[in-house]
């Protein structure tokens, strides 16, 4: 699966991208008709701690999905975004299941 990540206001080194890259590819196994996927990574600029944001859009055929996650490390906000995002899809494929 191709996923778009964008930086907002820094520059992501490569193994963060690969490690959402990673991530992302997982969740073919949930739902196989993925069709693209978008990631935002933004950093806040507050002396909170979980100060960054990790924004998902997932589009499969008729719908697309929504995530938003804020962690203290973008690697945090990934696992906890991707989970989110495989009981959507499961969600979904079990509705379209019993509709046929």
């Amino acid at each position: 699966m191709k996923v778009n990540t964008q930086s907002v206001n820094f520059n992501a080194d490569k193994k963060l991208i690969d490690f959402i890259q990673k991530r992302m590819d997982k969740l073919d196994m949930f739902y196989d008709k993925v069709i693209q996927s978008d990631v935002y990574l933004k950093v806040e600029n507050t002396s909170d701690k979980e100060n960054k944001i990790f924004e998902a859009r997932v589009k499969v055929p008729g719908d697309s999905f929504i995530v938003k996650k804020q962690c203290k490390t973008f690697e945090e906000g990934t696992d906890m975004a991707i989970s989110s995002l495989e009981r959507q899809l499961k969600r979904r494929k079990e509705k379209l299941r019993a509709h046929m």
